[in-house]
């Protein structure tokens, strides 16, 4: 009985950690202890963005103090290689937002009112930069921005004016050619080729041609209007994916769904799905991006989520890591951003209270979830065990403490196996689809000795006998 009370104790403890940190590993965090939080949401820092230039990766995240310069291509020797001050800084300072265009880094602020815009010249990173622009002529406060690179338009959201645009032609002279007022307020936008997506906050989402502007006194057409659908709140932000037919969008509302949008007819936008974390009745996301067939997310308390929505229509969790551990989820704080766009697939998160984050993903996510009913059988294992169900090629079974103890090769649907040099304990299936990508399946398996279901987010668990 007391080995059994511990193997349950170390199952509870692994229960707990899979939650936290799902096939997701932390290869770098920063944070400035004396760095001053905001008065509001004692958030010190803000927005993440991140850069593949001259043959490194480059991590830039906002701060009360301004805006702070990383090269994580080695990760774990990460360190902090430049630093811009920011045009207004301090406690009053919440956000910051950043885009990157032909070797140049656009920076506004939402707060203060002297040189909201920063232009910098990224060229010479890793070793230097250089502000090129500092000026408040343009713009005042601004609270999004987002770069048309195949247009060279930048689009300001919140700036007084609904929403701004300007030629990007000569990046360190911006040139105002439109300016937008349909709408009470755009928060963020997504644009492609001319067609932005407008969250305007409580009135829904906006669909906008703006291929014909040129020039002030030009006007873009809508193409949609889409302001009933499940749970619409206040339209924070969304992304689109790379086909153009998925675009996936988060109310900036506690307890509130994050949508995943069929797009591909403007005159027939559909709801495909509405989903969450399923950490707490009143998590909150904030902002995604799409990238392939994955959908990441700062998800302020529940920390990095990443959902696989190849199928569109049931998007599945695949990855996780709670940067916030503070269990209060009526607030604003947690997770900010994310990036997801370095050649190396690591991915940049920031954290409001705690920093920087990079991470690795560990397992493949594109698996669809008919590929995801496996049953080993008898459970617990006796003589012999059978995998069936599954589309795997090979399967490690770990023991509790991540040592592995023995691999099968999986050839077909059913697979039967001698528990030989196998003793008696709790063991995690593994499952693999080579080469590289693996993968690990949530199912219900009964646990000998104790009474109630085990929920395995990333291993089958078995009991041997």
């Amino acid at each position: 009985m007391k080995k059994v009370s511990i193997l349950f104790l170390i199952i509870l403890f692994f229960k707990l950690d899979l939650y936290s940190q799902q096939n997701t590993n932390l290869l770098f965090h920063w944070e400035d202890t004396t760095l001053v939080g905001s008065s509001a949401y004692n958030n010190t820092y803000n927005e993440i963005w991140g850069l593949n230039i001259n043959g490194s990766e480059i991590a830039i995240i906002g701060s009360t103090a301004g805006t702070h310069f990383f090269d994580v291509t080695d990760p774990q020797n990460s360190s902090e290689i430049a630093f811009v001050a920011g045009a207004y800084t301090g406690p009053g300072v919440i956000h910051r937002d950043y885009h990157d265009h032909n070797g140049y880094l656009y920076i506004v602020c939402d707060e203060g009112s002297a040189s909201t815009l920063q232009i910098v010249d990224i060229s010479n990173l890793p070793n230097s930069v250089n502000t090129v622009y500092d000026s408040n002529n343009l713009l005042n406060k601004v609270h999004n921005i987002f770069i048309d690179t195949a247009t060279t338009k930048l689009y300001a959201c919140a700036t007084g004016e609904a929403m701004e645009v300007f030629d990007l032609s000569n990046p360190v002279n911006p040139i105002l050619i439109n300016t937008y007022n349909d709408v009470g307020h755009v928060h963020d936008a997504y644009v492609k080729n001319d067609t932005a997506f407008l969250n305007c906050g409580n009135d829904g989402l906006r669909i906008m041609d703006y291929s014909m502007v040129n020039s002030t006194s030009d006007s873009p057409v809508e193409l949609a209007s889409f302001t009933s659908y499940p749970d619409a709140g206040y339209n924070h932000s969304g992304w689109l994916s790379d086909d153009g037919n998925i675009y996936a969008m988060q109310d900036e509302n506690h307890g509130y769904d994050v949508k995943i949008l069929d797009v591909s007819d403007y005159s027939n936008i559909s709801v495909l799905a509405t989903f969450s974390s399923g950490v707490d009745p009143n998590s909150m996301a904030h902002n995604g991006i799409i990238k392939d067939n994955l959908l990441y997310i700062a998800y302020y308390h529940d920390g990095l989520r990443v959902f696989d929505i190849s199928n569109p229509s049931n998007p599945i969790q695949v990855n996780s890591y709670d940067t916030y551990l503070p269990n209060n989820h009526i607030s604003y704080r947690g997770a900010w951003g994310v990036y997801p766009y370095l050649n190396s697939g690591n991915i940049l998160v920031s954290d409001m209270q705690s920093g920087l984050y990079v991470f690795e993903l560990s397992a493949s996510t594109s698996i669809s979830e008919q590929n995801s009913k496996a049953r080993i059988y008898p459970n617990p294992i006796n003589s012999s065990f059978t995998i069936n169900n599954i589309k795997a090629t090979k399967v490690e079974i770990m023991d509790v403490f991540g040592r592995k103890v023995r691999t099968e090769r999986l050839s077909q649907d059913i697979n039967t196996f001698e528990k030989r040099n196998i003793s008696n304990g709790f063991y995690f299936f593994n499952f693999y689809v080579e080469p590289r990508a693996y993968f690990f399946f949530r199912n219900f398996f009964f646990l000998k000795g104790i009474d109630q279901f085990f929920d395995a987010h990333f291993a089958s668990i078995s009991y041997v006998h």
